[in-house]
């Protein structure tokens, strides 16, 4: 989750901005997880809702310009991005917070959020069909009340749990793509962040492995509209509901496939989870633990406009607890309470409630979910993506939403005369299983939410913003969120959050 980090009390697991954030899409030339991300995929015929790599000033394009790099036929290639996120939200009704010794509220006190990141996107190709990414990314960060007690709807997708104010320096990515081709009409792919360009054909097998995020390959940003320069909000990052397996940042050790047949794609993938729900260390057992998905895929034309729809399925096999089983537990023998905790656990004080710590064991957790796209006018596209997950386990990687629905609108400038603007709004709506809400209202927590009681309802975001293109590559935006029933309460908020955004490529 990713993007969008502390022992005992769990990380929020998120893609990094640029996956994605793992679905770091990619506007400009920039990149998503938890913790925080994607090759660019098709162009639309009638534009995309935000600037393209080959539309902005860069590097390659310099050097391009000079004779000294062929932007189509790339054997390398750099490009990077800096971005720096504020937030504020002012404070808000609240009977209850942290009731009990539960831990997991989000304070009802006037509080200040910033990221800032820095990410360099490098790639050579290395023999036929052969290509190599790596990615640093620096990062600095400053969470609302620890990155708790909102469920699914974080203001800031480049939020991390456990993050610090002192930048941190980590890899984001290490990976090698191999493609096979097997004919079929050309398929050119603009040079970009993690992505050589080059042209393929379009019936083709990839087969990536290494260190990535999910979000690079499976349920892309729509548009592949690079996230900052998109909706602020973590729900629209991709599924709410999606428990994708990845350490606390959003990233994930493992192997992806992906067959595309002219119009159509599939692709499946395994990898790592955290060893721990939540956390940085991963579990490198992956016969035994592991997260699977499969997407398929179809691009189309309607009414001469371009959109795609897609369907994703995940089954993880993870060491995580069922709250059925933690009420169970607890029922059956009050000392295992979250006070009494000594295995792994969320910090919780709480003495009067069930803990997931008493029954963490390899469990399976389900998910599927759809996808749609569609261009209305020339840049300007509307989406939509639902997921229904089984509720039955808690979050092991991403966040504590069971199911979720979104969906937006995305326009570029071009209308009135801003080509390189970019503006959007979205809402999203997320819920939780019943069984998940009688383990909350008994006052244990999971990962992220846990008040001490609830009285529940689906969370709801509202999101709306307005990127201004100061110059050819640095945007000002301005974002305001308003979520309701924070954590899945219809007791606490609604919150009103405000955010600013600085954003350049090279």
């Amino acid at each position: 989750m990713p993007s969008f980090t502390e022992p005992v009390v769990a990380e929020r697991s998120f893609v990094a901005a640029d996956d994605f954030i793992g679905n770091r899409g990619v506007v400009g030339s920039a990149t998503p997880g938890l913790a925080t991300v994607a090759e660019v995929g098709y162009a639309a015929q009638e534009g995309t809702p935000a600037p393209r790599a080959g539309e902005q000033p860069s590097l390659m394009g310099l050097l391009t310009s000079h004779g000294l790099h062929d932007m189509k036929n790339e054997r390398w290639n750099i490009y990077g991005q800096v971005t720096y996120i504020s937030g504020w939200k002012p404070s808000f009704q609240a009977p209850y917070t942290n009731l009990n010794g539960s831990i997991n509220s989000l304070l009802p006190d006037a509080e200040r959020s910033f990221t800032g990141t820095i990410t360099v996107y490098m790639a050579a190709r290395t023999w036929h069909g052969g290509e190599i990414y790596f990615v640093p990314e620096l990062i600095s960060e400053q969470p609302l009340s620890q990155l708790r007690g909102i469920g699914g709807a974080i203001q800031d997708f480049e939020l991390q749990k456990g993050g610090d104010v002192m930048p941190t320096l980590y890899r984001s990515r290490a990976f090698l793509r191999q493609t096979f081709e097997f004919g079929g009409e050309e398929d050119a792919k603009e040079s970009s962040p993690q992505q050589l360009g080059a042209s393929y054909k379009k019936r083709r097998l990839v087969i990536e492995a290494g260190n990535f995020s999910i979000l690079d390959f499976f349920d892309k940003n729509a548009f592949d509209v690079d996230p900052r320069q998109g909706l602020f909000n973590l729900a629209f990052l991709t599924y709410a509901a999606y428990d994708f397996a990845s350490d606390a940042r959003g990233y994930s050790w493992g192997l992806v496939s992906e067959l595309f047949w002219d119009d159509w794609a599939i692709r499946f993938g395994r990898i790592t989870p955290p060893r721990d729900p939540n956390q940085l260390p991963i579990d490198w057992r992956l016969l035994k633990y592991y997260g699977d998905q499969m997407e398929l895929e179809h691009h189309h034309t309607l009414f001469g406009r371009e959109g795609q729809v897609r369907v994703l399925g995940y089954r993880n096999h993870e060491n995580i607890g069922q709250f059925s089983d933690a009420i169970a537990a607890f029922k059956a023998d009050p000392t295992k309470n979250a006070a009494n905790c000594t295995a792994f656990n969320y910090g919780s004080t709480n003495a009067t409630a069930p803990d997931l710590c008493w029954v963490r064991r390899p469990n399976v957790k389900l998910g599927i979910g759809g996808f749609a796209e569609q261009y209305i006018a020339r840049d300007i596209g509307v989406f939509a993506r639902g997921m229904y997950s089984d509720g039955k386990s808690e979050v092991d990687a991403y966040t504590s939403t069971d199911r979720s629905f979104s969906v937006g609108v995305l326009a570029k400038g071009t209308t009135w005369a801003r080509p390189n603007d970019v503006a959007g709004a979205g809402l999203n709506l997320g819920w939780i299983s019943q069984t998940h809400s009688d383990y909350l209202g008994m006052g244990g927590v999971d990962g992220f939410i846990g008040d001490g009681k609830i009285n529940p309802a689906p969370e709801a975001a509202v999101d709306v913003f307005y990127s201004y293109n100061l110059l050819k590559s640095f945007w000002l935006a301005g974002d305001y969120q308003r979520i309701t029933n924070p954590a899945f309460n219809r007791d606490r908020g609604p919150v009103n959050i405000f955010s600013v955004k600085i954003h350049t490529e090279f």
